[in-house]
């Protein structure tokens, strides 16, 4: 069973899931939704309020690193690109075309950024750590400001789409 759960935080609200295998998803409630299933039930449950917890750590820089049991839904290569997100330090970005060839295939780029686009643990599988190849911002399910916010509180560099003009 999956127990979910909307939490106030100062990033706004965020959506987390989780079933006994670990975290199926955490959103910002606002921009994209919890993918709420028939069998969910909405409560707390103490992983999802360890991961509230931890996410507040996050979001107060008291936190790099996240200790959660994850239980992504994904394919095969949608769980690769993943695996490959948990491994870009906090505080530093990877453009799609890196992302790929740590991958072992360049020319999945675009497959990667839509990979990215299907995580549906935002923050935790560190999605918003990668930016264009120019070093602009691009898609975010939580929208590119939010996407700017945490990765400003990272201290990770990135240029504003006003500067590429």
């Amino acid at each position: 069973m999956i127990t979910y759960e909307i939490y106030p935080t100062r990033f706004g609200e965020v959506g987390i899931a989780a079933g006994e295998e670990g975290l199926v998803a955490l959103e910002f409630h606002r921009e994209r939704p919890l993918p709420i299933e028939a069998d969910w039930q909405r409560r707390s449950s103490p992983l999802t309020d360890r991961a509230a917890r931890q996410l507040q750590e996050y979001f107060s820089g008291e936190r790099r690193d996240f200790d959660l049991p994850l239980a992504p839904r994904g394919t095969e290569f949608q769980r690769r690109v993943w695996d490959a997100l948990l491994r870009i330090p906090y505080g530093e970005t990877r453009s799609y075309r890196q992302q790929a060839e740590a991958l072992g295939n360049l020319k999945a780029i675009r497959a990667v950024a839509r990979a990215n686009g299907a995580n549906r643990i935002a923050v935790v599988i560190p999605c918003h750590r990668v930016i264009g190849s120019d070093g602009s911002l691009t898609g975010y399910a939580g929208g590119l400001d939010m996407k700017a916010r945490l990765l400003s509180l990272e201290g990770a560099r990135f240029v504003q789409q006003a500067e590429l003009l």
